[in-house]
């Protein structure tokens, strides 16, 4: 079920053919997990410890110690919840040594519970504090989607809101023929509640917003239209939603520019952009904002249309030397200039494209800065509840080997979205890059 408009793709997850998991072990996955699997168990847990120490990049130097006090935190905050506390459950005196802080640990907890054991993975690998790093628990397959079809806000930021968002909140996308579509919610009305909870609190945005958005039943939504002034409140249930594969749409602009969006860096998406610039137009205007990232690959791909030769990134192992990754001259040059789009929807993979457009002197980058959530590409580890457990196992750095993640890349001019601009049709961001085309300032 769609639970939350925020719902973003950061993660870049590298699979790799391995067998299947055995008790005490993870297994790197090279397909869904299976539709039936038994109920996660304390074997589960120790699964995802075990596997965070042998496999994240920084395993080998992590306090033991740390990752259990975690997961014992959210284990106990679960029971708690549901009123099932037990008198005799509290964290053992751990000593550092994680096979005997385990064994210490799984005595306590016993046979477990299965949700606060799933609360308990959550928790450990939320204490990474690592955006791509996550735990996705396995889920029956559904029919159909459901949701209200809101697919997008302007404060998104992976699976939150963008803590450096300002005031106000208002709507990017609405999936067509959906609820929200039917109750006349467009791109650019301001989202002033949801559920009786302000978007924001004076100057800082509401992350309960979240939750309340992604409460069950119908969304209860404060809306204003910024071209009226006027503000309703509507009532909508949840449907089946369809929301269409991610494509690469073009057209093209006053003067002769090619308007190419790009909404991920999904397989095949480098040559989708490619195909659409085999006219060899003077100059390009690349759309980042909103795409959430994917294929490394398809990053060194993309920048080897606009330039050869260069380093666009390093993946760095947390003990030995960073390996560079290059442009893939095997693609011909468009000889086009460049200009990028991005926001703070753009992530991961559009982060490591953005800084390696920068860093070479590729394009010019217009927008607002980006979403700094490129910790390094994940490899996902099946475990034997049929979850799946992201870990990193490499740091991303930029070509000049500088911190792109939690920082993002800063954009050459800055020309951000507001809601009357969405909601008249205007795009701040399109007209300045035609005016560097046109060379004005």
């Amino acid at each position: 079920m769609i639970k939350t408009f925020v719902a973003a793709a950061l993660l870049a997850v590298s699979l790799t053919p391995t067998p299947q998991p055995v008790p005490g072990a993870c297994a790197t996955s090279t397909a869904p997990p299976p539709q039936s699997a038994p109920p996660t168990s304390v074997n589960t847990l120790r699964q995802a410890y075990y596997c965070v120490l042998d496999n994240y990049y920084s395993g080998p130097a992590l306090d033991s110690r740390t990752l259990l006090r975690n997961a014992m935190s959210a284990y106990t905050q679960e029971l708690m919840r549901r009123g099932a506390d037990r008198d005799d459950l509290q964290l053992p005196a751990l000593t550092g040594n994680r096979d005997t802080d385990w064994a210490a640990f799984a005595e306590a907890l016993g046979a477990g519970d299965p949700a606060a054991l799933r609360a308990a993975i959550t928790g450990m690998v939320a204490g990474l504090q690592d955006n791509h790093a996550n735990w996705v628990e396995p889920r029956p397959e559904e029919s159909e989607p459901t949701g209200i079809g809101i697919a997008g806000v302007s404060a998104a930021y992976g699976s939150r809101l963008d803590p450096a968002a300002r005031p106000p909140l208002f709507i990017t996308q609405v999936l067509p023929g959906s609820p929200a579509a039917k109750a006349d919610v467009r791109p650019g009305d301001i989202l002033v509640k949801a559920n009786g909870v302000p978007a924001f609190i004076g100057d800082t945005v509401n992350q309960s917003l979240v939750d309340a958005f992604g409460a069950p039943g119908p969304a209860r939504l404060t809306l204003k239209r910024p071209t009226t002034g006027r503000t309703r409140t509507v009532e909508i249930k949840p449907a089946p939603v369809t929301r269409q594969p991610p494509a690469v749409t073009s057209k093209t602009l006053p003067g002769g520019a090619i308007y190419v969006k790009l909404p991920g860096f999904f397989q095949g998406a480098a040559d989708q952009v490619i195909a659409k610039l085999q006219g060899k137009p003077e100059a390009v205007v690349l759309d980042l904002r909103g795409n959430g990232g994917g294929s490394p690959r398809e990053v060194t791909r993309l920048l080897g249309a606009f330039a050869h030769g260069k380093v666009t990134s390093y993946f760095c192992p947390f003990e030995g030397d960073c390996v560079p990754n290059r442009t893939d001259d095997s693609v011909p040059l468009v000889g086009a200039r460049l200009v990028v789009l991005t926001d703070r929807g753009c992530a991961s993979a559009c982060d490591d494209f953005s800084a390696a457009v920068k860093g070479n002197g590729i394009g010019a980058l217009v927008g607002t800065r980006t979403a700094g959530a490129v910790s390094g590409p994940g490899d996902g580890y099946l475990l034997d509840d049929g979850s799946v457990l992201i870990l990193p196992k490499v740091r991303h750095l930029g070509p000049a080997r500088e911190t792109i993640d939690t920082v993002g890349v800063p954009v050459d001019h800055h020309a951000p979205m507001t809601a009357l601009d969405l909601a008249t049709g205007r795009d701040p961001g399109v007209a300045k890059a035609l005016d560097l085309l046109r060379g004005e300032n």
